[in-house]
């Protein structure tokens, strides 16, 4: 049967089916663990049901020798770098590895590396949770950092989450115009697709119409990497003005207050990316959109209202 290079539809249509399969057994697993932990558990564990969830169809899937839902709905099988073969089930493994955990690893450490960076006291948790061996060696870690070291390593760590964002951008954009691998972890474990069946020759039209769509991603990419540059230099300096005024309030009415309102209700730590529902309550960005995805109202006030109506309060503490 003759085999041919999979194009850039092929893989984006399976890739859409895959993601379409994974959401319906994640929502599952979430409104399972919700029903039985709570939600305080919930958006404790949330990130990890995820992962269990991804590995799970990944694990019954590629792992075991079969084609995803995705691939087979679009007739395409995995290769190895020779295009000759089935990827070995060591390749496969890499391929799961690099698909989900690295992303999962990347997220969780550098969280906790901003959380440390940016609190003024060490914070001690004595509940288990995820990675909290990791949190803990973090915390040692910087504990050993100075005042000025831990200023400097802030804006590194903010920049290093938006530089992990704009390379799965720049990814894309390569791959609208080569037409090679779609996610990043499919290339850096060498896997590559082949399609089964339909082998006539693509309409060249189709492929000069991504590679225009990858070079305008590549514009774009320019265009957003100079804004995010001008918002970092907006973020010290509004994070500066902050710690200006804050000095300047009594030592005690500055302690009390942040202690009492700079803590989200949901996940019990210091708020990140404050948000406020249109009754007034403040959250973390993450904990109130996980709670929105089950339940249309305010955690506190029970008042109901739409996700699209929550406000994003830059540059708040």
């Amino acid at each position: 049967m003759p085999l041919v290079p999979a194009n850039q539809p092929q893989l984006m249509r399976s890739s859409q089916k895959d993601e379409f399969y994974q959401n319906n057994l994640t929502n599952n697993a979430n409104e399972l663990f919700h029903t039985l932990a709570g939600s305080r558990r919930w958006l404790q564990w949330r990130k990890e049901i995820e992962l269990l969830s991804d590995l799970t169809y990944y694990v019954l899937t590629t792992l075991s020798g079969y084609q995803t839902l995705g691939e087979e709905y679009v007739s395409i099988i995995q290769v190895d770098p020779s295009k000759r073969r089935i990827p070995s089930r060591m390749r496969r493994t890499a391929l799961i590895f690099f698909h989900t955990f690295v992303p999962y690893l990347l997220d969780k450490v550098l969280i906790c590396i901003e959380n440390e960076l940016e609190a003024e006291a060490p914070q001690t948790s004595r509940t288990w949770g995820p990675v909290s061996h990791v949190r803990l060696w973090i915390q040692r870690a910087v504990g050993m950092l100075t005042e000025s070291q831990r200023k400097a390593l802030v804006p590194l760590v903010f920049a290093l989450q938006q530089g992990i964002t704009l390379l799965n951008r720049l990814h894309v954009a390569v791959f609208y115009i080569t037409g090679a691998f779609y996610h990043i972890g499919k290339r850096a474990a060498g896997v590559s697709y082949l399609r089964v069946g339909n082998v006539s020759g693509d309409d060249p039209r189709i492929s000069n119409s991504y590679r225009l769509l990858g070079a305008l991603s590549l514009l774009q990419l320019g265009i957003t990497l100079t804004l995010q540059f001008n918002n970092l230099r907006q973020r010290q300096r509004a994070r500066h003005q902050w710690k200006q005024h804050r000095n300047l309030l009594p030592s005690h009415q500055a302690s009390q207050s942040s202690s009492r309102s700079s803590r989200c209700i949901l996940c019990l730590e210091e708020r990140r990316n404050t948000s406020s529902t249109p009754c007034g309550h403040l959250f973390c960005w993450e904990c109130i959109t996980e709670w929105c995805n089950t339940k249309t109202e305010c955690p506190l006030c029970r008042e109901k209202f739409q996700p699209h109506r929550l406000v994003y309060l830059r540059n708040y503490k």
